[in-house]
């Protein structure tokens, strides 16, 4: 005959109240748990006071409006909407043959200009040259005339001196034909004799006409000279003119020099305005915002799309005035955000010089008599310290929400 397994008996009440702690052990356990709680709690809260957190806050980044700087017609556009671009590609591309003749125009204008300048540059020791010599020759001819005029007024002299002579034997033949007259009618001289007289008489009279008309063409001599010394003075003054002449060659040299400069100039310009025709992305980023197609007549200023850009990115989080005590530039931040997940790290650079309801649309009034205190929040500005480590696929977009937790202490 099988043996019969013995059943267990039933709890013992007796048995679990013996088992059972005391109460003063029950009580120290109690306290042990509210203590290490309570240390818990103020640990929390004391790690708490270490950092400063909102929710309150956003990406933000440069919004560039692309436009043209010049006049055309669209020939090609070379991005899309939504479409990612670097520094330096093109977005649009402008009709440039005008341009081109611009440009063809403004190398001609300069070409001219230098060849003149050239001209000029050579001018002025020709110039040089020549002012010296014509110096040189009218001091010589002044000298040669002021000598002519010298030996004119010497044959002058002479002229009138003979003239003088002339007249005097004139005057002396006369008296002795007058004399000789009634000798001849009584027959004191013979006539051969007074035809003598007569003929000396003659002889006389025409040398005073030939030592008068002399003594005109020594006059009309003189004046020659005199002509010629005046002219040679005028000259002499024109010549002494020459270093103003010189100067006057080096500004002409100069002003086609400036010439050269402002044609130049004028073709930089050109070449910088054909360069316009294509339209390209300032800084890395986004294309936004799309409005311009092909064969659009764009005017300069003309906004053509909105380049949203992903470098230099920041956020902007506005804190409760309440956090603000302990909040200073410099101080270390972590940034989680919600669309990646992930977490970066950053700095603040500024606290906001007013708060936000200061600063919006319609400032409010507390002049009324009904004030109400409201926590006023202040903008802070977080920049990224490390973006293209952190970041380098360019997952941040401006406008993204964010939770920054700054390190106050």
């Amino acid at each position: 005959m099988a043996e019969s397994t013995p059943t267990p008996a039933a709890n013992d009440p007796n048995e679990e109240i013996q088992n059972a702690p005391p109460p003063s052990r029950r009580r120290a356990i109690i306290v042990v748990v509210v203590v290490v709680l309570a240390l818990v709690a103020i640990g929390l809260w004391w790690r708490s006071t270490f950092s400063e957190d909102t929710d309150d806050a956003q990406v933000n980044g440069h919004l560039i409006q692309v436009s043209s700087r010049i006049a055309g017609q669209v020939a090609k556009v070379d991005v899309d909407e939504n479409q990612l671009v670097k520094a330096g590609d093109v977005i649009a591309e402008l009709d440039p043959s005008d341009y081109e003749v611009a440009v063809e125009n403004a190398q001609a204008a300069l070409t001219s200009a230098q060849a003149n300048a050239a001209a000029a540059d050579v001018n002025v020791p020709i110039t040089t040259i020549n002012t010296g010599s014509n110096l040189t020759s009218a001091d010589a001819n002044l000298s040669g005339s002021h000598a002519g005029v010298g030996q004119a007024e010497k044959q002058l002299d002479a002229a009138h001196a003979r003239v003088t002579q002339a007249q005097a034997n004139y005057t002396k033949a006369q008296a002795d034909l007058e004399r000789y007259k009634p000798l001849v009618e009584k027959d004191v001289i013979s006539k051969q004799q007074f035809d003598a007289a007569v003929a000396a008489a003659e002889a006389t009279k025409a040398a005073v006409a030939d030592a008068t008309a002399s003594e005109q063409a020594a006059v009309d001599g003189v004046k020659v000279a005199l002509d010629r010394e005046a002219q040679a003075q005028a000259g002499l003054k024109y010549a002494q003119t020459g270093p103003q002449q010189v100067a006057a060659q080096s500004a002409r040299a100069k002003q086609a020099q400036a010439q050269v400069a402002q044609a130049q100039a004028q073709l930089d310009q050109a070449k910088l305005n054909l360069s316009y025709t294509k339209i390209v992305a300032p800084t890395a980023g986004i294309i936004t915002r799309k409005s311009v197609e092909i064969n659009q007549n764009l005017a300069p200023g003309q906004n053509l799309l909105t380049l949203v850009s992903l470098e230099g990115l920041w956020v902007t989080a506005n804190f409760k005035e309440t956090q603000l005590k302990h909040m200073s530039a410099g101080q270390d931040v972590e940034i989680e955000v919600d669309a990646t997940g992930k977490t970066y790290h950053g700095k603040v650079t500024q606290i906001g010089g007013a708060t936000g309801s200061v600063l919006s649309l319609f400032p409010p009034e507390n002049a009324t008599g009904n004030y109400v205190k409201v926590v006023q929040r202040v903008p802070v500005r977080i920049d990224f310290t490390n973006l293209a480590g952190e970041d380098p696929k360019h997952e941040l977009r401006p406008g993204l929400s964010v939770e920054p937790k700054v390190r106050v202490k």
